[in-house]
């Protein structure tokens, strides 16, 4: 059992996990109306992407106006240009996932449909090649957005990002989006998005309903976004345990041994990153259910192994993952038990405390109040500092009345099927399509391929 322990953490250790998982609660950006663009620049064969057109969009560093700058967004543009159906924008997630050097990845995963589509990938505003760098908080939190950074990583990338950080909300990205719909000459776009992609997707379609086609929307975050506090990612552990064990002929209970397991060594954080970290290694869960065992029964070690597996694991530079702009984003996004982000920072921790002696074991089990409030997006917020935030967006608003495909795997535990189904009310005309077996991002990572084929299907229909 010793070399099987050694062979997991060694599996964990070596698998970066950069999948999108990140999420936040975007802002509405005031409808565009059709004008004028400078369309893309410095267009030339993208290295490395064959069949791909690189360019540059110049966009406003605040759409606002009120402070000047602009920022230069790479753009990967594919060469079917006689695509019948146009343009297919492929929006990762995070936020803080670059998409150009992901374009090979996506357009063989989409290669049925490119005969159709002209596939169209950027990299969001601060990301890639212009991520936002924070060394120390990228170096504690890497591609998680469960680990807790400590308050001098999170004070430290908020000075080096400066006031200007306020302009990285999704209400920036949605706007940054329709300027490139304009470069591209469309009328309308095909958007696909995966994890926090979802939601800039759909906060894209909720503020320009008439530049909208279709939507694929997997893994998916609903409109109203990221609430630190929703138990619904806490109780989607013991399920997705439960399931995965059964499906596996394990003879334990993950549920109760996952309980018993926080309640003794009160490691709810660290336990809730290293199996939501797991998923990306093996959606089945193997030995994740015997480690809770064992230090169910007074054993951590091999769960420790875990703990340290997945944290290596997520070691990411920030080209791959900005966590200066994942933290810019949900803290400029979020609403928190203290409010948002243009409340005073003294104060905030007295009211995450209240909240946590608000919670019961009820509302958070297999994990305990101090989890829920112990993640590491929450801390990130509860130290980023005061500073001007985009209005609140309205909430429970249908999307436009068009076709909708939103994809899930029911072993997800970044983005719980519980979300899923709560954005699909939103939608007019809702496909949903669940993988089983499939864990987070079904496109990219699925064995199976119903969600993909499920794709094809719905954007070749």
């Amino acid at each position: 059992m010793t070399r099987t322990r050694g062979r997991i953490a060694a599996l964990l250790g070596a698998v970066a996990v950069v999948a999108g998982t990140t999420l936040g609660t975007p802002a509405v950006a005031a409808p565009t109306e059709d004008g004028p663009s400078s369309g893309l620049t410095g267009q030339a064969p993208c290295p490395g992407i064959a069949g791909f057109t690189c360019g540059t969009l110049t966009v406003p560093l605040d759409h606002g106006g009120d402070t000047p700058g602009t920022l230069d967004l790479k753009v990967a543009v594919g060469g079917n240009t006689d695509a019948p159906k146009g343009d297919l924008l492929f929006l990762t997630g995070g936020p803080g996932q670059p998409g150009v050097p992901l374009v090979n990845k996506i357009a063989a995963k989409l290669a049925p449909v490119l005969k159709d589509y002209r596939l169209v990938m950027f990299d969001q505003r601060g990301t890639g090649a212009n991520a936002l760098q924070c060394p120390a908080l990228q170096e504690q939190m890497g591609a998680s957005d469960l680990t807790p950074p400590t308050r001098q990583a999170v004070t430290d990338c908020a000075a080096a990002i400066g006031p200007n950080r306020r302009y990285y909300s999704t209400a920036d990205t949605v706007a940054d989006i329709d300027q490139l719909r304009r470069a591209l000459g469309d009328k309308r776009l095909t958007l696909d998005g995966v994890s926090a992609g979802t939601m800039t997707a759909e906060r894209y379609a909720l503020a320009h309903p008439a530049h909208v086609a279709r939507l694929v929307l997997d893994s998916v975050v609903p409109q109203q976004g990221y609430d630190p506090l929703d138990p619904v990612p806490l109780k989607a552990t013991a399920r997705v345990l439960t399931d995965a064990c059964k499906a596996t002929g394990c003879t334990t209970d993950p549920a109760a041994d996952l309980a018993a397991t926080v309640r003794r060594y009160h490691n709810g954080p660290a336990v809730l990153d290293a199996i939501t970290s797991y998923e990306f290694v093996d959606p089945d869960y193997r030995w994740i259910p015997e480690a809770l065992h064992e230090a169910a029964a007074g054993h951590p070690e091999w769960l420790q192994r875990f703990i340290d597996g997945a944290h290596q694991g997520n070691a990411v530079p920030a080209s791959f993952l900005s966590q200066g702009l994942h933290a810019s984003t949900l803290c400029a996004d979020g609403h928190f038990p203290w409010g948002t982000s243009d409340t005073p920072v003294e104060g905030r921790a007295a009211a995450l405390e209240q909240a946590r002696q608000e919670l019961t074991d009820e509302e958070t089990l297999p994990f305990d109040p101090a989890t829920a409030t112990g993640t590491g997006t929450l801390l990130t917020c509860l130290d980023w500092p005061q500073e001007e935030v985009p209005p609140s967006p309205p909430e429970h608003r249908k999307l436009p009345n068009v076709p909708v495909l939103l994809l899930g795997g029911d072993r997800d535990l970044s983005t719980p099927l519980d979300w899923l189904y709560r954005e699909a009310e939103m939608a007019h005309d809702a496909q949903v399509v669940i993988v089983p077996g499939a864990a987070h991002s079904v496109q990219t990572r699925a064995a199976s391929d119903l969600g993909r084929q499920a794709v094809y299907d719905f954007l070749l229909g």
